[in-house]
């Protein structure tokens, strides 16, 4: 069994859990009350050079330690708007990587950059909780779900007005995603999730295969400006960034670094 097929039988196992405590109908009440004019897709494209979605994460996977002490969700999440982030991203799922849907909730309240909920969202109770938490956007990995599965949750998270980024790792996948839902909005893992290397000649491989008019987020092993100019150079939209940002002293100033514009 590789890491993903362990974190997504966790999860669903969670989701069971969460179910029973607040059912769906009840957890539907809440939709009404739901703010969502922060288009995450949108805001990516728009911005000059690439867009910097940085990241709220506690741990890795990898990792029993936390990547950041003394730090509470608010004071990061602002130090990254303060940057110049054009969104963030923040990790909710709690066995693997410490984070919670708490912490979804904190970001929202301390800024109003579009919000991103990383997770592995396998049922429908979850694209419900991301609305009413205050997300703007979802992620679904290509490689955690089936063809039906994948297209279900695209769909109720497009009718609920949430964004999707969904996530590919290889070419394969990403033959799914745009066959499947035609995704307009596609994440390049450059982290394989079976053994957890990187490698960012995967954004690179696979981006000359993404029709024209889709918003490109290259994700995992982004650290150096260098690195930023050179998928801006070849078109890439966004990077999503986390545990080089949360191991940092100076988060504002690390981030600033690469969510300068050219």
């Amino acid at each position: 069994m590789s890491i993903l097929d362990d974190i997504v039988d966790r999860t669903r196992d969670e989701v069971k859990r969460r179910r029973k405590l607040v059912p769906e109908d009840q957890l539907r009440t809440r939709l009404s009350k739901r703010d969502a004019d922060r288009p995450f897709a949108e805001a990516l494209a728009s911005r000059p050079g690439v867009s910097v979605i940085a990241e709220h994460k506690r741990r890795a996977p990898s990792q029993k330690k936390k990547l950041r002490k003394g730090s509470t969700v608010e004071e990061v999440v602002s130090a990254y708007q303060r940057a110049g982030a054009t969104a963030l991203s923040v990790l909710t799922d709690e066995p693997f990587f410490g984070g919670s849907l708490d912490d979804l909730a904190a970001a929202r309240t301390a800024s109003d950059l579009p919000i991103l909920r990383k997770d592995f969202i396998v049922h429908p109770y979850q694209v419900v909780e991301t609305a009413v938490s205050g997300a703007d956007a979802l992620l679904l990995i290509v490689a955690a779900l089936e063809d039906k599965d994948l297209a279900k949750l695209y769909r109720q998270a497009r009718e609920l007005d949430l964004d999707v980024l969904v996530e590919v790792h290889d070419g394969e996948e990403l033959e799914r995603a745009l066959e499947v839902v035609d995704a307009d909005v596609i994440g390049i893992n450059n982290r394989n999730l079976r053994d957890l290397t990187i490698d960012l000649g995967t954004t690179f491989e696979l981006l000359s295969h993404i029709p024209a008019g889709k918003v490109v987020v290259s994700e995992s092993g982004i650290s150096r400006r260098e690195e930023i100019d050179e998928l801006e150079r070849v078109g890439v939209d966004a990077v999503l960034v986390g545990s080089h940002f949360m191991k940092q002293d100076d988060i504002e100033a690390a981030c600033r670094e690469l969510a300068a514009t050219t």
